[in-house]
């Protein structure tokens, strides 16, 4: 499991600012292999420009839409090239058109057979300035969001503070506990999306071309900081740790219901559960819940270790419904509580 790369979507609407935000990635990712899919909609790859010299691995699709092939064996290669280990990549990074149907491109991902992957959460992006406007012509935009893991509101310096407040409760109404995250120019910290690798990465040289085409961008960027630097949301991260056994039902419950700007959820528990002494590895990002079973290492202690990610999560709510999941009882629970877990474990 933790040997899967994860795969991120980011999508959103023509102009929201997804090639700046997968930029400033790319440029702070401290050390973090990124191999990029870019779905272009044109004969020209902009996009590509953009952000080629600062990957290290860059797949274009060029003309062709990633998000309406029937299929799916191209997407599958390009992950092949992206995922073989001698390419050492940490995530991938799927930027979708802005004209891309999000939904589809989630199914490809999840659908994959490629055992080296897995998904990353949709990430949408909106422009706090238009997306009023462009969600009242475009309808479906709004369907979009109801899809993500995390709604980033790009722009948030376009707009003054109490109709960027609204637009933020307008979202949160529409997508739920779903994280709505607002910054400027793209900034996002990586940590929300994905891990720092623990190994040291030599950073890829950018080709000065496309540093001069980046330089006014950055100048500008760099000169703004600190005027918006209040626009930038931070990032809560929450560790859980039990050496008591969990009830399956109860943490079920909190994964499929969980609290107000949960993102992702990392680790591994033990249940309280009769006959039952694997290690069960979870990973969670948004909506989608997976655990794998496996074993112990030898002289590792049975205990639960949880990470929460999120922003706007409000930790001390969010682990006292974790103490809720541990089981107090001395006698183990019925092995039918595990259902819940097994409907979210691959087979």
């Amino acid at each position: 499991m933790a040997d899967r790369i994860p795969v991120v979507l980011v999508a959103g609407f023509l102009g929201s600012g997804k090639t700046t935000m997968l930029n400033h990635l790319l440029r702070d990712n401290r050390g973090t292999r990124i191999g990029v899919v870019v779905n272009d909609f044109g004969a020209i790859n902009i996009d590509s420009m953009l952000v080629a010299g600062q990957v290290d691995a860059m797949v274009s699709l060029g003309n062709g839409c990633v998000c309406c092939a029937v299929d799916v064996t191209e997407l599958d290669e390009l992950f092949s090239r992206l995922a073989q280990p001698r390419a050492k990549i940490d995530v991938i990074v799927v930027e979708a058109s802005g004209l891309a149907e999000p939904r589809n491109l989630i199914r490809m991902v999840v659908g994959s057979d490629n055992p080296r992957i897995r998904y990353g959460g949709l990430v949408e992006v909106v422009d706090a300035e238009q997306f009023p406007h462009s969600s009242a012509r475009h309808p479906e935009l709004v369907t979009h969001l109801r899809l993500a893991d995390l709604v980033v509101v790009n722009k948030a310096d376009r707009v003054p503070a109490q109709q960027l407040a609204r637009l933020r409760n307008h979202i949160a109404e529409l997508v739920g506990p779903v994280p709505v995250y607002a910054t400027t120019h793209g900034r996002i910290d990586p940590g929300l999306l994905f891990d720092e690798p623990l190994r040291e990465m030599r950073r890829v040289a950018e080709q000065l071309s496309f540093d001069e085409l980046l330089a006014e961008h950055n100048n500008d960027a760099d000169h703004d900081h600190a005027d918006h630097r209040h626009l930038h949301d931070e990032y809560t991260s929450v560790s859980f740790t039990s050496t008591r056994e969990l009830d399956p039902r109860r943490l079920i419950g909190f994964l499929e219901n969980p609290p107000s700007g949960l993102y992702r959820v990392k680790g591994f528990a033990a249940f309280g559960v009769a006959d039952e002494r694997r290690k069960f590895v979870l990973h969670m990002v948004g909506r989608h819940i997976v655990f794998e079973p496996g074993s112990w290492a030898r002289g590792e202690s049975r205990g639960t270790q949880l990470v929460l990610i999120g922003a706007g999560l409000h930790a001390d709510a969010a682990l006292a419904r974790l103490r809720d999941t541990v089981h107090a009882a001395a006698c183990p629970l019925d092995p039918q509580t595990m259902l819940g877990i097994w409907r979210h474990t691959p087979h």
